[in-house]
């Protein structure tokens, strides 16, 4: 391999680690966007999502699912620290450390909000020049609960 042979290699797995971050930063945006239809989107149409021991039959049951659990209730979702690592031409793997913030209007029967950390295992597929998300393993290590808010007028 010649030395432009290696840049050329090594520039191709920095701009494949790059947009699967864009791609995760994609994720927690539309979720607390509530962005449901591009949220399923950015899966690949047979994904494998498992997300607190509850697995999901498709990305599109896993949007609704947020849709229907959350409704209007604000939240905030970040990513840190990812560890990608490109493992072929069209796939990756990364880990990711979570930090979420979920609250819901005070009302009866309203739902606890929490503050949960955890850690996503994942897999992508490039597919069709474009990174997707192939596989969701979330796993929270802790989880606050927090009181509900009242919505100003």
């Amino acid at each position: 391999m010649t030395d432009l042979d290696e840049i050329a290699r090594r520039l191709d797995a920095l701009e494949a680690i790059e947009s699967i971050k864009q791609l995760k930063a994609r994720y927690f945006r539309f979720v607390d966007e509530k962005k449901h239809d591009q949220l399923a989107a950015l899966f690949t149409p047979n994904a494998k999502l498992v997300t607190d021991g509850i697995e999901w039959k498709s990305p599109q049951e896993f949007a609704s699912t947020i849709r229907d659990l959350t409704g209007k209730a604000p939240s905030a979702h970040q990513g840190h620290m990812p560890e990608i690592k490109i493992t072929g031409h069209n796939t990756a793997t990364g880990i990711w450390s979570m930090e979420d913030l979920l609250t819901f209007p005070a009302g009866p029967n309203a739902p606890e909000g929490h503050h949960g950390y955890g850690q996503y295992h994942e897999t992508y597929r490039k597919v069709h020049g474009k990174w997707l998300i192939d596989s969701v393993l979330l796993t929270r290590f802790r989880m606050d609960p927090l009181e509900n808010w009242v919505p100003h007028a």
